[in-house]
């Protein structure tokens, strides 16, 4: 799963799901663009939060219609999982909002994966229950997203014990590789992070089992509008993916 953080434009995620596309389909690797149609959790009240949520949504809907692939999102309230759906192929559970089961049954009646993020606050333990409540809302079609644990009041750390230990749950489990680095509470109010450890947190998740990535990129992370500080700048993702399928050939 790879794309920018949110959409901030039909151009700028058409360019952005062409690039990986073509990267992906020559290294045979499923993929699934990734984009947010809104952001709802911001540190701050003037903070970029979208472009519109039907107009973001339909972009959504445009770039799985031109480049035949599957899209992803991030619902925030249960009223938001239909509306959705209606768009794109697999739900997004944030990891602040894991535990909130009518969140959770929304996203699992609208019968779309449903991709749940391991709460920061969350031993991986936890999320057999947050997954559970999908399935015995009727969904089975459930994935588990690590993306670090709270280390402080600035910090993230990966503890990679917890892929295994989810894998175990019997739902593939994706490693969150962008959103494990970031510097959260950052006094300037907006979030920090470490995008050259990008590759370590990649590399590590992949050797450790981890079934899938997950990767904000953007042409110009500097320029993003969310989340700049720790997304992967578009044009080094082949190399790191090239990298990475060696690594996932040796461990299999």
């Amino acid at each position: 799963m790879a794309g920018p953080c949110v959409i901030e434009g039909e151009e700028m995620a058409l360019q952005i799901a062409e690039k990986i596309t073509t990267i992906t389909d020559s290294l045979d690797i499923p993929y699934i663009f990734k984009g947010s149609y809104r952001k709802a959790n911001r540190s701050r009240i003037d903070s970029f939060t979208g472009i519109g949520d039907e107009k973001a949504l339909k972009i959504l809907r445009k770039v799985n219609e031109t480049f035949h692939i599957p899209t992803v999102t991030d619902i925030h309230e249960s009223h938001e999982a239909a509306m959705a759906a209606e768009y794109v192929d697999v739900l997004q559970i944030p990891a602040f909002l894991c535990r909130q089961t009518d969140l959770l049954i929304a996203a699992a009646k609208t019968e779309k994966i449903v991709n749940i993020k391991k709460g920061q606050f969350l031993a991986p333990s936890g999320m057999q229950y947050a997954a559970q409540k999908v399935v015995d809302a009727g969904n089975n079609n459930v994935m588990i997203t690590e993306r670090g644990t709270t280390f402080g009041y600035t910090d993230l750390v990966v503890d990679y014990r917890g892929i295994p230990q989810m894998r175990a749950f019997g739902f593939p489990v994706v490693m969150d590789v962008t959103h494990s680095l970031q510097q959260p509470n950052q006094t300037s109010g907006v979030t920090g992070g470490m995008p050259g450890l990008i590759e370590t947190i990649a590399k590590a998740a992949i050797a450790v089992g981890a079934d899938g990535l997950f990767i904000e990129t953007h042409p110009e992370p500097s320029k993003a509008k969310s989340d700049g500080a720790n997304m992967l700048q578009l044009d080094l993702l082949e190399e790191l993916l090239v990298r990475l399928v060696r690594i996932r050939e040796a461990v299999m």
